[in-house]
């Protein structure tokens, strides 16, 4: 198959593909991290979604869209980045492609587009961690759990707030660097996709 994995700059889900022998190519407007240049396409995505693709994975980004930064909303809606992340996540949901998924964090697309069709977790692919993650999908099957492993370590703040430990620990980070490190797929999902959906 030949296979879009678009806004992906880790390669992660591109060289699972690559690894059961298909024609896969990440594409972000950053350079890739996953050491296969030669596999990346860095670009806008969008004029892409206009070639032929027997698959695509889009990953777009959920800075405006989690409800993670609810707090900062409307702000958001005020200055129009919101509407802009909405309409960018629609334009893979309306790609002319038989086979799409989008990844995306628990967000406001539930309520403004559809329900995901799927709530996945790390520790159901042998990850030892925790990262609600809603997959929409489209001419696909529900990915299937390959190893449920512990939940991981978490921190509790005084607030009573807490939170997965090695998302806590990417506070620590520069701001670009921690959307990066948050926003990876984690090798076992990227597996499991390559595999239930070869």
């Amino acid at each position: 198959m030949k296979i879009l994995l678009a806004c992906e700059e880790s390669q992660a889900v591109c060289k699972a593909f690559r690894k059961k022998g298909h024609e896969a190519y990440s594409c972000d407007i950053l350079p890739c991290s996953g050491g296969h240049p030669e596999w990346h396409l860095q670009q806008d995505v969008l004029p892409l979604l206009e070639k032929e693709w027997d698959m695509i994975i889009a990953f777009p980004p959920c800075t405006d869209l989690a409800v993670s930064g609810a707090a900062w909303f409307e702000r958001k809606r005020k200055d129009g980045s919101q509407q802009k992340s909405i309409e960018f996540f629609l334009k893979f949901a309306n790609a002319k492609c038989d086979k799409v998924v989008i990844e995306n964090p628990v967000g406001i697309m539930s309520s403004i587009w559809r329900k995901p069709n799927q709530i996945i977790q790390p520790y159901m692919f042998g990850e030892p961690f925790s990262k609600k993650t809603c997959l929409w999908l489209k001419g696909l099957p529900l990915l299937k759990p390959t190893k449920l492993v512990d939940k991981g370590e978490r921190v509790t703040f005084k607030s009573g707030r807490s939170m997965p430990k090695w998302y806590s620990d990417a506070f620590r980070l520069p701001p670009k660097e921690r959307s990066i490190v948050r926003s990876r797929t984690f090798q076992g999902i990227a597996d499991a996709m390559a595999e239930q959906w070869s």
